[in-house]
Parts: C-alpha cells; sequence; structure tokens
C-alpha cells in the first residue's frame, strides 16, 4: 500500500510541474533555437503544443507504464502534417533535447524512479520522432519513385505530354543542358543511389527507369556558368563511368539532344540500337546508337534512315560534283580504284581526289572496313527517298580518249 501512496504522490508532484516546465521549455527553446524564434506564430504554437504534448504524455506513462506503451508515438500523430513537413529531424531531436534538459534539471532531486522515467521516456520520444519521419521520408520516396517511372516512361514512349518540365522539376531535376538516353540489360540489384552518385561527380542529373530487363537512364548535363572551370564530360565519357551499373550484354548511348523535352528522340534510338546492338560483330560497350545506323535502319528505324539520307545522300546529291556518282561507282566496284576509274573515264587520282571530299564533306571515309556498309545503306536509302528510277551507275560521260 506504501508503494502505491508513493506512486500517487509521484505523480500529483509531476503533474504540479507541468504548466512550470511547459513555460520553461518553450523559454529555453527560444533562448537556445534559432530557428524557433524565426517561425511564424502558427507554426510556433504548433511546436509548443507538441512540447505541452510530450510533456503530459510522460506524466501519464508514468502513472501507468503499462497502459499505453506506444504514448510517445501518439505525441507525433498529433502534430498538424505542414509541421512535418516544415520541422526537419534534426530540429526535432533539438527539441526533445531541451524537453529532457528542462525536465532533468527540475528533478534533478526527485526519486531515482521519476529520473529513470524521463531517460526511458525521451529514449522513446526518440524512437518515435525517427519512426515519423521515416515514414514520411519512405512516402515520399515511394511518390518520386512511381513519379519518375511515369516521366521515363512518357520519354520512352514519346508522349506530348505539357506537365512533363513541371513532374521533372518536381524531381529535383537539375540539368538544364543537353541530355542523352543510356540503354542496357538490368542488373541482378539496381544501385540506384550509386547510379547518381556517379553520374553526380561528372557533373550530370540522372532519372532511373526499370522497363522488365532493360535498364533505363535518362542523362542530363548542365550548362556551364561563367564561373565553372573546365569543360563537362563528354556523354560517351558519363556513360562508360555508369557501365557497372548495369548487366552484361550490350549497352546503347542515343544521340544527344537540347534538353529533356526532346529526350524522347535519343530514347527511341537507343531503344531501337539495344535491340539489334548483337548484329554488330565488334560491340563495343557502351556503344553510340549511331554507329548501328546500318543495322537500325535495316531493322525499319525511321530515325536512322533520315539520319542516314541527311547526313550522307542529302550532302552529296546538292553538291554540284560528280561525288555522288563517284561514290555509287566506287562501291559497285568492290572499292576498286581502277575500276571505278575505267567506269567513269577518269585518273584512278581524280577518283582518290573525290573520295577524299567526300571524307571532308559527310565525314565517313569510303575505304573503311565499316564505312563503306554505313555508306551503301546510305545511298540506298537516299535513292529510294528521292523515288528516282534512273541509276545512277549510268550517269556518266560519255566515253573519251584519256589525255
Amino acid at each position: 500500500m506504501t508503494e502505491i501512496t508513493d506512486r500517487q504522490r509521484a505523480v500529483a508532484w509531476l503533474r504540479s510541474l507541468t504548466g512550470d516546465l511547459s513555460t520553461s521549455v518553450l523559454k529555453r527553446m527560444e533562448q537556445t533555437l534559432p530557428w524557433f524564434a524565426d517561425m511564424p506564430p502558427g507554426r510556433r504554437s504548433a511546436v509548443a503544443l507538441v512540447a505541452q504534448s510530450g510533456i503530459a504524455s510522460f506524466v501519464s506513462w508514468f502513472e501507468d507504464p503499462t497502459a499505453a506503451p506506444w504514448t510517445a508515438k501518439d505525441v507525433f500523430d498529433s502534430a498538424p502534417r505542414e509541421l512535418l513537413r516544415s520541422v526537419s529531424l534534426q530540429q526535432t531531436l533539438q527539441l526533445i533535447h531541451v524537453v529532457v534538459d528542462v525536465f532533468e534539471e527540475r528533478t534533478a532531486s526527485a526519486p531515482a524512479e521519476i529520473r529513470e522515467g524521463v531517460l526511458r521516456y525521451s529514449r522513446d520520444i526518440a524512437f518515435a520522432a525517427a519512426d515519423v519521419y521515416a515514414r514520411a521520408a519512405e512516402q515520399r520516396g515511394l511518390w518520386d519513385a512511381r513519379l519518375e517511372a511515369l516521366v521515363v516512361d512518357s520519354i520512352l514512349t514519346g508522349e506530348n505530354d505539357t506537365e512533363l518540365p513541371s513532374r521533372i522539376a518536381a524531381l529535383g531535376w537539375s540539368g538544364h543542358g543537353e541530355v542523352a538516353v543510356l540503354v542496357g540489360l538490368t542488373p541482378k540489384f539496381v544501385e540506384v543511389d550509386q547510379l547518381r552518385r556517379t553520374a553526380r561527380h561528372n557533373q550530370a542529373d540522372l532519372l532511373v527507369g526499370v522497363q522488365g530487363n532493360r535498364l533505363v537512364l535518362v542523362i542530363g548535363r548542365a550548362k556551364q556558368n561563367e564561373d565553372s572551370e573546365g569543360e563537362p564530360p563528354a556523354f560517351l565519357e558519363i556513360a562508360t563511368a555508369l557501365e557497372p551499373g548495369f548487366g552484361q550484354g550490350s549497352l546503347v548511348l542515343g544521340p544527344e539532344v537540347s534538353s529533356v523535352v526532346e529526350a524522347s528522340r535519343s530514347a527511341r534510338a537507343a531503344l531501337v540500337g539495344f535491340s539489334v546492338a548483337n548484329a554488330y560483330r565488334r560491340l563495343e560497350r557502351p556503344i553510340l546508337a549511331d554507329d548501328l545506323l546500318p543495322e537500325r535502319a535495316l531493322a525499319g528505324d525511321p530515325l536512322a534512315r533520315k539520319t542516314l539520307v541527311q547526313r550522307v545522300y542529302s550532302p552529296l546529291a546538292d553538291h554540284q560534283s560528280d561525288l555522288l556518282t563517284t561514290l555509287w561507282c566506287y562501291l559497285d566496284n568492290g572499292r576498286s580504284l581502277e575500276a571505278t576509274a575505267r567506269e567513269l573515264y577518269v585518273h584512278p587520282n581524280t577518283v582518290r581526289y573525290r573520295l577524299k571530299r567526300i571524307t571532308e564533306i559527310i565525314g565517313w571515309d569510303a575505304t573503311g572496313a565499316r564505312e563503306w556498309l554505313v555508306l551503301q545503306c546510305a545511298l540506298i536509302l537516299g535513292r529510294i527517298a528521292d523515288g528516282q528510277t534512273q541509276d545512277p551507275r549510268r550517269q556518266v560521260k560519255s566515253p573519251r580518249r584519256r589525255v
């Protein structure tokens, strides 16, 4: 009976201190926590409400510890939701530290049972705060993951969504420069955080999407400010740094586009390149989608066909000299200078000069083992696009005696 009376006396003593403790806690927070003094009155009242609720909850818990073992958690459940958004976990722990300090000072001469109760309850409060913020972070993380998946899916499908820029901004996208899409196989475990760290170290931002067995990365390179030193890494360098985060197999980098809104064009090229990459025997990792233009064109990729025509056929067709005819004849004659010269009734050195001019104009060397395939596909596609029926090999001058 004496033990019950002592606890009742202790509880009554604690209840008599509740009002004074609340006042002391608020005064201590104003003195030691600058962020609390800078808060609007409404937010300060909400923080004070949490502190008072914690004090009252401790008294109730001390009175009957078995009645509500998770009372500490209810302290934060009663807080306004907007308070959780405006008060960080660090600030919450500082608040708990102030409350515990004031409690310990006022109960320094109290029985050991009360002092031990303060320590136990402060521990419960700290864990409860961590649990509240962890659940909030988890919910935000799940929402961000769903939003990121939606954005990547919109880029892959090429949907013209007017909300795409705002959705990307909501994800904290910091890249405001060029963009390229990297496509490869999904590893057994996708280390998203490691991929983002690697991108940040290479001055780039990242959107991550897992599409079944495909891992898709939208890489954004920020524009350099006047104060920035050095040039940002090229997309191929960034893709090489990100390569360990992919599974084994093909890894294709789409062409560079000017902004994330146009990323669907890079994504289409990367996806088609990824699907036909195994047709290229000397496959590198990563490889540019534009290095697979013939394979993509044969697979029916309209973007690859258009690219080949624009980069190879059109510049040569618009040229006033016989460069296009020379290239046709050179390829059709098995890349033989002598056979081409005989068909065109020119000197072999003339053919060499024209081939050099062709390389200067389009950037591909017709004498290369790989380049001839690119050029042959481009010429065929160009003729189909023109809708012409005349054989360019017959567009040569009539035989004349060579001097």
